[in-house]
């Protein structure tokens, strides 16, 4: 089994939904949607292969905002683009404990779309003062939000040939 495969079937494991993508085309190789019941386990496993954390932010899409998390590997090129979309009650748990580094993203992330993340230690705003606890720039104002698969990638459409068939049969060349 190849190594992608392998690490892929790993993270069905978790009952994550994974699929296999195109470096050129996306910039990451794999991506992976998760639950508010995986997103620790999996980040678990991504520390223990070796990931590190590239960033953490947020999408405001229909039905509920995503979290974003991105990781690459130390040694070997991959990386992975995983969504989580926000609990109903504007939460999501905590990475920060398993990946140092996702402390200020989960912070900026907090200010800029509101996400509390559950059991995070430290979850004072990190950019917007205490004054703007409300304000959060980056929501999408009312009517103006997308459906999630409105800005997901899409197969590209076939190109359509640059000649037009015909039924008819053309001249017999001799």
């Amino acid at each position: 089994m190849h190594q992608t495969e392998q690490f892929a079937n790993t993270l069905r494991d978790l009952s994550a939904i994974v699929n296999e993508v195109d470096f050129q085309q996306r910039g990451y190789h794999c991506e992976v949607m998760l639950s508010s019941s995986t997103v620790r386990e999996f980040a678990r496993l991504m520390y223990d292969l070796k990931y590190y954390l590239v960033f953490v932010s947020a999408v405001h899409v229909e039905p509920a905002i995503d979290v974003v998390y991105q990781f690459a590997h130390f040694t070997s090129p991959s990386r992975v683009v995983a969504r989580l979309p926000v609990d109903a009650d504007g939460t999501v748990p905590t990475i920060c404990d398993i990946f140092q580094g996702a402390n200020w993203h989960e912070r900026e992330t907090k200010d800029f779309y509101g996400v509390v993340f559950r059991n995070h230690p430290y979850l004072k705003p990190l950019i917007l003062s205490e004054e703007d606890v409300d304000l959060k720039p980056l929501l999408k104002a009312e009517g103006k939000v997308k459906e999630r698969s409105e800005v997901s990638w899409q197969l590209p459409e076939p190109e359509e040939s640059a000649e037009p068939e015909t039924s008819e049969p053309g001249p017999e060349k001799s």
